[in-house]
């Protein structure tokens, strides 16, 4: 004779089973901060995750973008989801070398020579390692190593063919010890600067010169302060897709191997769209009227090589040596 539960037991089962389902079915959106608008780089890739979680989950769910620093600089919106004050966000790793000094690594001068170089680094053990630290050190978890692309330098001053035409130049850099050194290396006089009051710099002339990659370039008008575009590519700039890791951790582990798949998915779908747009900017630049230069790297890269040597035992000389000569 089959034995049944007292009813209150009974009861108390589907209540759980019930609360348990409905828990598991729970909607969330997810609020995304990103420094760009739209229709750059890193919206590309914010959408398409958007849109892959959404499917995935079954329309559980969804993302929230906010756009062009909406939630706060890229330092604050860091800081802000180690605390569990902001959901995710996608941001350059300039700020987070401040935190963990194994970043510093992509504010070090002509590491990468190419994207193909960076993304067999970044998805390799090496890319894992760091994302490690970034969870055990800044409490964000790394969903996917998307990108800025590489950095180039503008101007309003002349055209850069040679490391000596940067004397003197007053150049924003973010807010990197490592930048700041390789600039002055340059010749400039370097000064670090919130990404948030960089364009009023130009346009007011308090600063003269910047960098970053093509498609940022364009997304913020930099053409209409800046009259000089120079194809220094000194830096490879990832812009990594991060979720505050309470956050992440409090999904299901399930939901939590959706949310990783869809970053996966977009991760191609970004890196596509970068060097897509990079190539379209540079002559839409040319035609808003930049001046393009594309120098001779060779004395750019010998001008900075002090500089990696002073900063690869804090970056870590295994890690740098890794990188530099990592076979892709």
């Amino acid at each position: 004779m089959k034995r049944l539960l007292p009813l209150t037991s009974l009861a108390a089962a589907v209540a759980l089973a019930a609360s348990t389902h409905a828990l598991a079915e729970a909607e969330r959106v997810i609020n995304v901060s990103l420094p760009l608008g739209p229709e750059s780089q890193q919206g590309i890739g914010v959408l398409k995750f958007g849109e892959e979680l959404e499917r995935l989950s079954d329309g559980r769910l969804t993302i929230e973008p906010h756009y062009d620093n909406a939630l706060g600089a890229e330092r604050e919106v860091i800081e802000g989801m180690g605390l569990g004050m902001i959901d995710a966000g996608i941001a350059s790793t300039g700020p987070m070398g401040g935190f963990v000094d194994e970043f510093l690594l992509f504010d070090l001068p002509y590491i990468f020579e190419n994207h193909e170089h960076a993304y067999a680094f970044l998805d390799s053990e090496h890319g894992e390692q760091l994302a490690q630290l970034a969870e055990e050190q800044m409490n964000v978890k790394f969903l996917a190593w998307m990108e800025n692309g590489f950095r180039h330098n503008t101007n309003s001053v002349r055209p850069i063919e040679h490391p000596s035409d940067l004397e003197g130049i007053d150049h924003r850099t973010q807010e990197s010890r490592v930048q700041v050194d390789t600039w002055e290396a340059l010749g400039a006089n370097a000064t670090p600067m919130a990404w948030t009051e960089v364009y009023t710099a130009l346009q007011q002339g308090v600063m003269e010169s910047q960098e970053n990659p093509l498609a940022t370039i364009y997304d913020v008008n930099f053409y209409e302060v800046q009259d000089y575009l120079n194809m220094t590519q000194h830096v490879y700039s990832p812009a990594p897709l991060m979720m505050s890791l309470d956050l992440f951790n409090s999904f299901s582990e399930e939901d939590q191997a959706i949310i990783m798949e869809a970053a996966q998915i977009a991760l191609p779908v970004q890196r596509e769209a970068s060097q897509e747009l990079e190539q379209r900017y540079l002559g839409e630049l040319e035609e808003l009227g930049m001046t393009v230069t594309e120098p001779d790297l060779d004395p750019f890269r010998e001008a900075v090589r002090p500089v990696i040597e002073e900063w690869s035992p804090t970056v870590g000389e295994e890690l740098v040596d890794a990188a530099i000569n990592f076979d892709y």
